[in-house]
């Protein structure tokens, strides 16, 4: 049946191509008009397929040539090539095969005093130029000018005839040569003009399709630089700008607004920065013979790009993440298999023993009752930070054969009770095997708290005071709720801070203690030892007092419609009214001296404190500033991460912030994402919390740019604007504003400060070490959680020495804090008492490494160390100098492989900022080999599926984790990472990257809603459930951890569903982002302006049937009208009745076809 549908249709085709009998083409063009007008672009693809655009360009020169031209013949067959070709992806170049461009333009010029014959041949010119190649050949051949000799003067005569010339100009100018032909021949400021005449004269609205092609003209021709500067002359920005104001009102004239806010956006002078360099504030000297580069100066040239490279690198932009994913995978089945080699000397690993005490201890304070031992044990169980191995700097590994056995070693031993840590040096001497004696130990470490600061014997300067920031300056409300009881004022210092003196203890006096796992006390204690470039010398309030979650959670942000284009106006207006322009420095961290704080009516911005990001800051009007963020240290880049402080603000008063100096082609702030603020004046009211907050949000791309030479050569760097608007709670407040939730790296000691004083040290093996000095010279914490073994009988501790590993690490991306929150409810977890945590410690021995860069942490970077490295593509060839944390981190994994101990599982907690919810990247070699399309043999390829049970674990145990947004691909651009080289070189199957989202959630229990840092901390609990789950799964269990484990996860399943009964299946979402209510155009020629759209030209095509040839056009009297049948059927037979012999078995083939038609999908 089918294939005498498709030969009935190869028929009429074969029969248009050859025949030369006018009634028998006529019939068979209506009978394919019959069929492509009804149902969708389905029938018409067939068609395509079947070869009907070459049958319908044949037949249409034939007709072409004969003299004088049978219009009859003629409209019909450019109405079907309009209709077929717009779906034709190559039908420019069969166009041109056909050598039927001269021909269309011939036609067209033999038909300008013939309006309806003309309409018909622009709409397949139109056609035509849709590919740029066959646009340039017809702009060549003076199509540019015949359209624009069309269009003008302005005129409402024939106004479908222009609407179709102009819609067929604008097709034309997506050719760059046809662009500046129209520019070197004056057009530009021809169509603004008549665009001015259309707009003022179209009152009603009627010609809202003629005034949008005019814009899309505009719209191409400034794609090319001379174009824009064209434009600018010839006042092209203050005639759009002016022209849309009376527009914005109505939503039904979005067509208009939104190319007139793609045009102003991409003609605005393009402009540096307003710094004096792109790169970082913050430099610092690299060991060795390593320099960090020089900073790049901004100069003036090269800003300018043209519009079509300006979309490409959009358009590069735009797809990085599907390219990574999908044309970047490793196809090559070596490079993919696992290959257990070394980046050092073996000899080298037997430094790393040190850093596995648990696998030498001989657990002698199991029977250990003499008071004298407790007495130790209770003085030195509050030290929570005692490592017994050399603690290496960046500079200490000097050759490749460097071993650190037989050195001294650095014990660290403060005192949390105590106002100020010490941490102290001390001699240890390795003996024999290295097997760790808790006894010497603590003697060890009570000699060595009397010993001097080691922090000090470094550098006796850094003894400075840390003082905390100051409070709001209202002096009545400081009184009551610091002071209540004493009357004396409370005046601001001249340097405007509040007298410090006693405050902070008043404070520490205030702090109720509520707030789980946080103390004031232990937090000045770490902070006073943290080194910075800048040398930090105030406490950020939010870090000090600490965050608690709020009783509820925010659900994403509803985007308001037209956001995004009112922030594009009001920045162009800048431009074109100048006179409200403040434009006045408030905060310049290169230049201080430079600043303006405490202006009246002037907000007062502060960012030098730990993790603080804010390089400058702008007044543009009084309630509206600009604002730029810091680039990673030694760095030109990487602008993400914000978080600083601001004050003296008025209260119920939108403030608006722009950050005009982001980097990501995307946010997830335009899909419900809010920043973060924490108010100091809530916070003393016992409201201690960050906050989603902000309103107007959007995110888009600016007229700054970057230089070639301080964009490290990518020439012309784009930059985008995070703009937002905040009502704060209080007058006088000081309020803090942050991408995310913050977490320092003095907040990570001090919690792991806590952890270890109210861990039950009975149940808990907790041993804190330090893994090496970082580059800055603060020290990364390496930990060792699990179970103490039950007894020292030989099968308790035999049970112990072989428990499984799981290795576990978070924040080497500096700006990734939501890591960070997840690996504090991890850590939470695996100390806690409850039965579950209880039972994994006895199935896993924990190594964690919860902050991978603390130097990036503390210096405010986002993506990079103190080297200007991303640390995490530095996992094949890490640098004992330059990487420390990453060559010592993969040398103890390294290490345990070689004692036949490799992690079970290895995963590295990171941050999302372009999707949803909680997600697993892991590694396949058969799913890397599929997705890219190459042929898996299974008999020979084998592979081990068990890297997918932890994600489907999760799926259904966390709320927040999605097992469709998972990927098990291999890309060839993620080779250094830590997930792919842990699964290639150490062998670990089960290698993943843990992102979680910035954002919200799409599906389950939480869906629509923002995560929040009570959310972020249940997955990290969440993901020890998985491991443990995964053990009973995966490894064989005594009966008696099995029980207990049946038991208790029975329980836990039971909560769970009980918990998610009502949310819908993970399964059967996607991980697709929702569509915004409002278009969002990055690119400077995108197609979101609907130009493609199809079905406008068919809807033309469709009225033009309810004319009558040769009748005056009346003044859009028939806009909107619709054929009927019978004028369909009446414009496709001649006045002679068409019924005779010939066309009869024609009629016959035509019901064959549309049967076949109605039986295949439309």
């Amino acid at each position: 049946m089918a294939e005498q549908e498709a030969s009935g249709l190869q028929v009429l085709l074969s029969t248009l191509q050859t025949s030369c009998d006018k009634d028998v083409i006529l019939n068979i063009l209506s009978v394919l008009t019959d069929l492509l007008s009804l149902g969708t672009g389905r029938r018409i693809h067939y068609v395509i397929s079947k070869g009907g655009s070459e049958a319908l360009l044949q037949a249409f020169t034939a007709a072409a040539r004969i003299e004088p031209p049978d219009h009859s013949t003629l409209l019909p067959l450019l109405r079907l090539l309009a209709r077929v070709g717009q779906r034709d992806r190559k039908f420019g170049l069969k166009v041109q095969k056909a050598e039927a461009t001269d021909i269309i333009l011939s036609l067209a010029r033999r038909n300008l005093g013939q309006h309806l014959h003309l309409t018909h041949c622009l709409w397949v010119l139109r056609v035509c130029a849709s590919n740029v190649t066959t646009g340039t050949t017809l702009g060549i051949n003076g199509a540019v000018e015949l359209l624009f000799k069309v269009i003008t003067p302005y005129s409402k005569r024939n106004v479908r005839t222009v609407r179709a010339a102009i819609e067929a100009l604008a097709a034309l100018l997506k050719s760059k040569s046809n662009s500046q032909r129209a520019v070197n021949r004056g057009y530009l400021g021809g169509l603004l003009r008549l665009y001015q005449d259309w707009h003022h004269n179209d009152v009603s609205n009627n010609y809202i399709h003629i005034r949008r092609g005019l814009l899309l003209c505009l719209k191409h021709i400034t794609n090319i630089q001379l174009g824009r500067e064209t434009f600018l002359v010839s006042r092209g920005m203050e005639i759009l700008f002016t022209s849309v104001q009376n527009c914005l009102s109505c939503k039904n004239l979005d067509p208009i607004i939104t190319p007139v806010t793609q045009i102003l956006r991409k003609c605005y002078p393009k402009e540096p920065l307003p710094v004096a360099t792109v790169r970082s504030s913050y430099s610092f000297p690299l060991p060795g013979n390593v320099k960090a580069e020089p900073p790049c100066e901004v100069s003036e040239g090269d800003y300018e790009s043209d519009g079509e490279e300006e979309a490409e690198k959009d358009l590069e932009n735009e797809d990085v993440e599907s390219k990574e994913e999908d044309y970047d995978l490793e196809t090559d089945v070596n490079k993919l298999r696992s290959r257990p080699v070394l980046d050092r000397p073996e000899e080298e690993l037997g430094q790393y023993e040190a850093m596995c005490p648990e696998l030498s201890h001989n657990f002698q304070e199991l029977e250990s009752d003499s008071e004298e031992e407790k007495s130790l044990e209770d003085r030195t169980e509050r030290l929570p930070f005692m490592p017994s191995h050399f603690i290496p700097s960046a500079t200490s590994v000097k050759h490749p054969n460097y071993r650190w056995r037989n050195q001294s070693v650095t014990e660290m031993g403060p005192d949390p009770g105590e106002k100020d840590f010490k941490v102290s040096l001390q001699s240890w001497t390795k003996k024999e095997k290295c097997r760790w004696d808790q006894t010497d130990e603590k003697r060890d470490i009570a000699e060595a708290a009397q010993d001097a600061d080691y922090y000090e014997e470094e550098d006796p300067a850094r003894s400075h005071v840390l003082a905390l920031r100051p409070l709001p300056k209202d002096a009545a409300w400081y009184k009551k709720m610091v002071y209540p009881e004493c009357e004396a004022s409370i005046n601001p210092s001249p340097g405007g801070r509040l007298e410090s003196s006693g405050i902070e203890t008043r404070l520490l006096e205030k702090h109720q203690g509520d707030i789980p796992f946080h103390s004031p006390h232990f937090y000045i204690a770490r902070a006073k030892r943290v080194k910075s470039i800048p040398d930090y010398k105030d406490l950020s309030f939010p870090d000090f007092w600490g965050h608690q979650p709020p009783p509820y959670s925010k659900p994403m942000l509803e985007r308001k419609y037209g956001v995004q284009r009112d922030k594009v106006l009001d920045d162009v207006r800048r431009l074109i009214q100048p006179g409200d322009v403040i434009g006045r420095i408030v905060f310049d961290l290169d230049k201080p001296s430079h600043s303006s704080p405490g202006a009246p009516d002037c907000l007062t911005f502060f960012s030098k404190f730990e993790s603080g990001n804010l390089r400058k800051a702008i007044q543009v009007r009084e309630f509206e500033y600009d604002l730029i963020m810091n680039a990673d240290v030694n760095s030109n880049q990487h602008h993400q991460w914000f978080y600083f402080e601001v004050r003296d603000m008025k209260s119920a008063v939108p403030y608006r912030f722009n950050i005009i100096n982001c980097e990501k082609f995307n946010s997830q702030f335009n899909y419900g994402m809010q920043l973060v603020m924490y108010s100091v004046k809530e916070a003393l009211q016992g409201r201690p919390h960050w906050l989603r907050a902000g309103h107007d949000i959007c995110y888009y791309k600016n007229h700054y740019r970057c230089s070639a030479a301080a964009g490290e050569g990518v020439r012309g760097k784009f930059y985008y604007t995070l703009t937002f608007s905040i009502k704060f709670p209080h007058k006088d407040d000081v309020c803090y504003l942050a991408y995310h939730y913050p977490y320092t790296y003095s907040t990570m000691m001090s919690h792991l400060d806590v952890l270890e004083q109210n861990r039950n040290p009975k149940k808990v093996y907790w041993r804190q070490q330090t893994l090496c000095q970082t580059l800055g010279g603060n020290l990364c914490p390496l930990l060792t959680i699990t179970s103490m073994p039950e007894s020292k009988k030989r099968d308790d501790l035999e049970q112990f020495y072989n428990r499984p590993y799981v290795f576990l690490m978070a924040r080497v991306h500096p700006g990734e804090s939501n890591a960070s929150w997840v690996m504090k409810g991890t850590l939470e977890f695996l100390v806690s008492s409850d039965p579950i945590a209880d039972l994994l410690r006895k199935c896993f021995i924990f190594k964690i490494v919860p902050m991978l860069n603390p130097d990036g942490v503390i210096n405010g970077n986002h993506r990079c160390s103190l080297s200007g490295d991303d640390l995490n593509r530095r996992w094949l060839t890490p640098s004992s100098q330059l990487h420390p944390t990453i060559y010592h981190t993969k040398g103890l994994l390294y290490y345990l492989r070689s004692i036949g101990r490799a992690p079970l599982v290895f995963c590295d907690y990171h941050g999302h900022s372009q999707k949803k919810n909680v997600f697993l990247y892991g590694c396949s070699i058969k799913e890397t080999l599929w997705q890219a399309g190459c042929m898996v043999d299974t008999a020979v390829l084998t592979e081990d599926v068990g890297y997918r049970t932890l994600p489907k674990i999760l799926d259904k145990v966390a709320p927040a984790f999605v097992m469709n947004s998972c990927s098990f691909l291999v890309e060839k651009s993620r080779a250094s990472t830590a997930r792919v080289v842990v699964w290639k070189e150490i062998g670990v199957l089960r290698s993943y990257t843990m992102e979680s989202t910035y954002c919200g959630c799409s599906h389950g229990l939480y869906k629509g809603l923002q995560l929040g840092t009570q959310e972020l901390e249940e997955m990290g609990s969440k993901f020890c459930l998985g491991l443990l789950i995964l053990h009973l799964k995966s490894l064989p269990c005594s009966e008696k951890v099995m029980a207990q484990a049946t038991l208790l996860l029975d329980l836990e399943e039971e909560i769970t569903d009980r918990a998610q009964r009502s949310c819908s299946n993970s399964s059967l979402e996607t991980d697709d982002e929702p569509p915004c209510v409002e278009e969002i155009d990055y690119s400077t020629d995108s197609s979101s302006d609907g130009e493609e759209d199809f079905s406008e030209l068919d809807q033309e095509i469709q009225e033009c049937l309810s004319w009558v040839e040769g009748e005056t056009e009346d003044e859009g009297a028939t806009m909107g009208q619709t054929c009927s049948s019978k004028a369909l059927r009446g414009l496709y037979v001649s006045s002679q009745p068409a019924s005779n012999s010939t066309a009869l078995p024609l009629c016959s083939t035509a019901l064959r076809v549309c049967s076949g038609f109605e039986s295949s999908p439309v």
